[in-house]
């Protein structure tokens, strides 16, 4: 068991709590709730009758400030649509009891009822017409609105109304009554009901629970009282600067409530003849009524809370959205895979996101001491310095692929974004925005990439027997050499080589061993033909050819002779060739290319030089020279 006086529990709070909030969200916590704002807004108007008749009349029943109008038409703007007939019922009849109470006339009340009520719902009407967001004082647009139909236009139309019947019917002077109507119920509405708004929308008690505000609220009403109450005008000076710093430091809530205080105490003081309002000895032309020099003041504080609103609203909301930016910038910068770095043209660096230290391993200062240009492979800085260059000249900078050095010494790829970074103002470059990006990986699946496409170039040109060129390698290659050799006019030699008596070996030896024989050929055919830019191919079967440009016909005879005693040498054993080893035949020809002449015709030249070593023993070379010398013409019988 729990003592009964025992205090409740975390847990216990929290469920009452929660039991509140269930019952002000249930249909009869709902009715009470209503019942009671209801209750409150009828006797905030009924006591602003009363204190205007208590304090707001001077003479003859005309009031400085009518504060009635300016409680419904606040209420009017902030409550729901539904909810406007039974504010404006409530305030009807709040107005009829207030003003029978202080008046006798009924049938004046009932017209300064009818047109107060008009007077509030038609102002708050026109403000809502457009926009059914809440009333924002500091928004310019929504504040002339305010000014131009609520604190103007619709004090004005009550007032003709009121001005015309009083002439007609009680035989008013039209000018003062006019002019009267409108300062008191322009003033009232002004004051009052942005200071309502803000009342109900700000967060009143977090600024007052500061000593020093608090101590501010206290000055100023304290100024305010002494500089109304003594006759000269010297403490009537301290209360716009004090106004304006409760206004700067509490915002416009608090303002507009101490500008109605310290229109309270103005109108207190000038009533009873008391203030700086009060000059007995006033300078010529200027004699002006104490109740139009209050006017005139309190309408400049209503002036000057709503510039500082203004511009204190506007204040806060830059520096919001400055804040906002820079927790996105950090947020994205603590985030980005890439690094950001800006510089200026020397490479001093004066930023660099947390991400450089994950891939460079680089601490946050070492990377802000270090330059630039420092951790750049050399070979690649070249290329940075003359992006920079181009950039500082009015360039747009350029990608760049280079190398860095991390902390650890070995350097890795990056790919660096490098732009301006460019003065708001003028637009003038005035430093560089490099983001770096890893592509240490991307460039390893390149570098295979690459090598794979090589390999599988390799294959598409390459023998897969004797690992010699194919014959789509020797035909492009006969091609290019055909063509530079015309162009230079130089000699193009070609070899073929057929190896003597294959068929028979294949026979004899077997596929396998015949192979064999074909890459004991190529091999002995490398180490001869050493030069570059010279080829041996395997052109088809068991022939060969080699590619000798800038070659006359007796260094490719050499080259031939040559072949022949490597395969020799080799000894490779034939049973079925007379020598009783592997031989070769190879057919030479030498041509220096000319117009209208096609490479085919120099292997055709080779491969009659071949047929005709064949033909011829074996085991030779024979030149297209020796076949195609000039024979004689026979004579005719």
């Amino acid at each position: 068991m729990i003592p009964s006086d025992k205090r409740l529990g975390g847990e216990d709070v929290r469920s009452n709590i929660g039991l509140i909030q269930r019952w002000r969200r249930s249909r009869p916590g709902r009715i009470v709730l209503s019942s009671v704002h209801y209750l409150l807004f009828a006797c905030a108007v009924l006591l602003s009758v009363f204190l205007v008749d208590r304090f707001g009349l001077i003479q003859e029943g005309v009031n400085l400030i009518w504060i009635a109008n300016a409680i419904l038409l606040a209420y009017l703007l902030l409550t729901p649509r539904w909810k406007a007939s039974i504010y404006i019922c409530i305030a009807f009849g709040s107005l009829v009891v207030g003003t029978a109470l202080v008046n006798d006339s009924w049938r004046l009340n009932l017209l300064y009822n009818v047109l107060d009520i008009g007077e509030a719902a038609g102002a708050a009407w026109f403000l809502r017409s457009r926009s059914a967001k809440l009333p924002r004082f500091t928004d310019p647009s929504y504040l002339l609105r305010f000014v131009g139909i609520a604190v103007i236009a619709s004090p004005v139309v009550a007032a003709v109304c009121f001005t015309t019947i009083g002439y007609v019917w009680l035989h008013r002077p039209p000018g003062f009554s006019f002019l009267h109507w409108v300062a008191a119920d322009s003033l009232g509405i002004a004051v009052v009901t942005p200071a309502l708004v803000a009342v109900f929308r700000s967060h009143l008690r977090r600024s007052i629970c500061s000593h020093l505000n608090a101590t501010l609220l206290i000055l100023l009403l304290l100024i305010g009282s002494i500089a109304f109450s003594t006759q000269g005008p010297l403490f009537i000076f301290l209360v716009y600067p004090l106004l304006t710093v409760v206004a700067l430091r509490m915002g416009q809530g608090w303002g507009a409530i101490s500008l109605f205080c310290i229109a309270a105490e103005a109108t207190w003081c000038t009533l009873h003849n008391r203030g700086p309002f009060l000059d007995p000895t006033p300078p010529p032309g200027l004699q002006l009524h104490p109740s139009v020099l209050l006017q005139l003041f309190i309408a400049s504080g209503v002036v000057l809370i709503y510039a500082i609103s203004s511009v204190t609203d506007t204040l806060r909301a830059t520096d919001r959205k400055l804040k906002e930016t820079a927790c996105l910038h950090e947020l994205i910068t603590k985030n980005l895979r890439d690094v950001v770095i800006l510089s200026d043209f020397t490479g001093h660096r004066s930023f660099v996101s947390a991400s450089a230290a994950d891939w460079g391993g680089w601490r946050h200062d070492e990377l802000l001491v270090h330059n630039s240009m420092e951790i750049v492979h050399p070979e690649d800085r070249p290329a940075a310095l003359r992006i920079v260059q181009d950039i500082r000249a009015g360039g747009e900078g350029a990608l760049l692929e280079c190398r860095v050095q991390r902390r650890s010494g070995e350097h890795v790829w990056v790919e660096a974004n490098i732009r301006p970074m460019r003065d708001p103002t003028t637009g003038i470059a005035m430093g560089v925005l490099n983001m770096v990006r890893d592509i240490s990986q991307r460039k390893a699946a390149e570098m295979q990439l690459y090598e794979a496409y090589r390999t599988l170039e390799s294959l598409a040109v390459t023998d897969s027997l004797t690992r010699l060129a194919n014959r789509r390698h020797f035909d492009q290659k006969m091609t290019n050499e055909w063509r530079r050799c015309l162009r230079e006019q130089a000699p193009l030699s070609l070899l073929l080589i057929d190896v003597d008596l294959f068929k028979l070996y294949n026979d004899t030896y077997g596929h396998l061993r015949g192979d064999g024989c074909l890459k004991q050929i190529a091999e002995a055919a490398l180490d001869v033909v050493t030069r570059t830019g010279d080829l041996v191919a395997r052109f088809g079967g068991e022939e060969f050819a080699v590619i000798l440009p800038n070659t006359p016909s007796a260094g490719a005879m050499n080259v031939g002779r040559e072949i022949c005693d490597t395969v020799w040498n080799r000894q490779l054993v034939h049973c079925g060739n007379p020598p009783g080893y592997v031989t070769v035949s190879i057919g030479c020809a030498t041509l220096v290319p000319a117009l209208g002449q096609h490479s085919g015709a120099l292997i055709q030249q080779a491969d009659d030089a071949l047929y005709a070593a064949k033909r011829t023993g074996r085991n030779r070379v024979c030149t297209a020279d020796e076949l195609y010398e000039e024979q004689p013409v026979p004579q005719a019988s």
